[in-house]
């Protein structure tokens, strides 16, 4: 693994909601450059996992690293500087400007001119050629001039991944990226997730062990917010508590 250092991990991560342990005691790492897949069952403290990776919410007990650092007690925003940028489960994107100004605003933030929106077409098209860039990254080129509102549910889904992107992130974290879509939609927001994951750190949340059987370079298995398995696809498909919670328990 000393290719693939560890960046996020956890040490005795637990949160407790009024005596309920949605998470308990887990030791959970991320390597870079690697696409590690976060699945369960319903109820398995998956989305508290999440959150108490990128601070919005803090644990009962543990400690979460991020390069080597103590991020226990950071704030979010200052995560999100610092390169750690996760997206929501619901697509949030600019509904009423063009797919073109939505990734710009990202870039504009990223470089300190988030209400710039003032300026002239002119004075902004010195971002066209990184807009361009990231909107072939997932494929929206023929989208550009779209409004946002406009588009299909997947294609909004690929235009807040361009705007994630647009933050030059070193850890990408994916919050139910595939949720609410068709198959059709799921295997073409799969293959883009697989794309832009090269040379990338990315944690994706996902429910459906299938859908990241083909691209996840590592999974870990959550029941009961408590790991139960971890490793490769064929590792923990095979693994019987897994297929006890996938098979003989229900799904989110």
């Amino acid at each position: 693994m000393d290719s693939h250092p560890a960046i996020l991990e956890t040490r005795g991560l637990t949160r407790e909601f009024s005596g309920f342990v949605a998470v308990s005691d887990v030791n959970f790492t991320v390597r870079s450059g690697m696409l590690h897949a976060l699945i369960g069952p319903n109820g398995a403290g998956k989305s508290t996992l999440f959150n108490l990776l990128t601070r919005f919410l803090a644990p009962s007990a543990g400690q979460i690293f991020y390069d080597g650092q103590d991020i226990t007690k950071a704030r979010p925003a200052s995560l999100a500087r610092r390169g750690l940028v996760r997206s929501f489960q619901i697509s949030s994107v600019f509904p009423h400007l063009s797919v073109h100004e939505n990734v710009r605003v990202a870039l504009q933030s990223k470089h300190a001119e988030t209400f710039g929106f003032w300026k002239s077409d002119g004075g902004l098209s010195k971002y066209d050629d990184a807009v361009d860039s990231l909107l072939a990254d997932v494929g929206l080129e023929p989208y550009a001039q779209r409004i946002a509102v406009e588009l299909p549910y997947g294609r909004k889904r690929a235009l807040e991944l361009a705007t994630t992107l647009a933050m030059e992130p070193r850890v990408i974290l994916l919050d139910e990226p595939m949720a609410g879509m068709g198959q059709e939609d799921i295997q073409r927001t799969a293959q883009l997730i697989q794309r832009v994951a090269k040379g990338r750190t990315v944690v994706m949340v996902e429910h459906n062990l299938s859908v990241v059987a083909d691209i996840s370079d590592r999974i870990t298995v959550l029941r009961r917010g408590e790991i139960i398995a971890e490793g490769d696809y064929d590792t923990v498909s095979a693994d019987p508590e897994v297929r006890q919670a996938y098979i003989g328990g229900s799904h989110d």
